[in-house]
């Protein structure tokens, strides 16, 4: 078994850009040998319906090609790519660890491997020409881009008029009963399984504060809104612990 990692990582609030960026680097590039197993864990497995609800909504009416953002391990992009079978899926992500293991799994399924592929990226500057998608998602990756608002316009950017944006994320309920147990289970219990499975615990005590810290509803949805995003709606999921954004780029 590896050697634990020492670290300790600051609070999000206290984090200057650059230093949010180097450290979200460094946690996705040391926890990615069991990302999959404890964000299912750790979930109780609902991660997997969040995607699909976000899947289900989505909408390819011209491009028929959708952009996954901090794609991760790909699981929303090849969700997207299992329910959509003409639509050509490309995931993009900042840390080559996590795209080694997208690119893996992608290779595993027949029906996603023509269909699908990976490319590093900023998604403050992503690779793309103006209105190349149809859709643009990101799942659970938002709140690790300390300039949410310049990610947003990157968004807008290189979608079709027309086109829809999907921000899945995890943060605070609304209803304070739940608010008190999520941030009891973020901060004293999640950290605890964690360090059972992950040479590098303490990038889920950040996980925790990344999530406590996002900003609450109407407040991010006023932010795609100024990214010129309309007709812009959430969803809250399993008691508001998690929610979909769903927002528009005017025809």
């Amino acid at each position: 078994m590896e050697e634990p990692l020492k670290r300790n990582y600051a609070p999000v609030k206290d984090l200057k850009p650059d230093e949010h960026i180097r450290m979200v680097q460094e946690i996705f590039a040391t926890v990615t040998g069991k990302y999959d197993f404890l964000n299912h864990l750790l979930s109780f497995r609902r991660d997997v319906a969040w995607r699909r609800f976000a899947a289900r909504k989505m909408r390819f009416p011209k491009t028929r090609r959708y952009l996954d953002v901090a794609t991760g391990t790909a699981d929303l992009a090849l969700e997207v790519a299992r329910r959509y079978p003409d639509v050509q899926v490309t995931g993009l992500d900042f840390v080559p660890e996590m795209l080694e293991k997208a690119a893996e799994k992608s290779a595993r399924r027949k029906e996603c491997r023509d269909r699908v592929s990976f490319v590093q990226g900023d998604a403050l500057a992503l690779p793309f020409a103006d209105q190349s998608f149809d859709v643009v998602g990101i799942a659970f990756g938002i709140r690790n881009i300390p300039d949410r608002p310049g990610a947003l316009r990157e968004f807008h950017r290189v979608l079709v008029n027309g086109g829809q944006v999907a921000v899945l994320e995890m943060q605070s309920p609304q209803v304070k009963v739940l608010r008190l147990l999520c941030s009891f289970y973020l901060r004293s219990v999640l950290p605890r399984l964690a360090r059972r499975f992950t040479r590098n615990p303490a990038a889920y005590l950040y996980l925790a504060d990344s999530i406590l810290s996002f900003p609450p509803p109407e407040r991010f949805s006023g932010m795609m809104r100024d990214a010129g995003f309309s007709d812009v709606r959430h969803y809250p999921l399993t008691l508001g612990i998690t929610r979909l954004y769903v927002g528009w780029k005017p025809e």
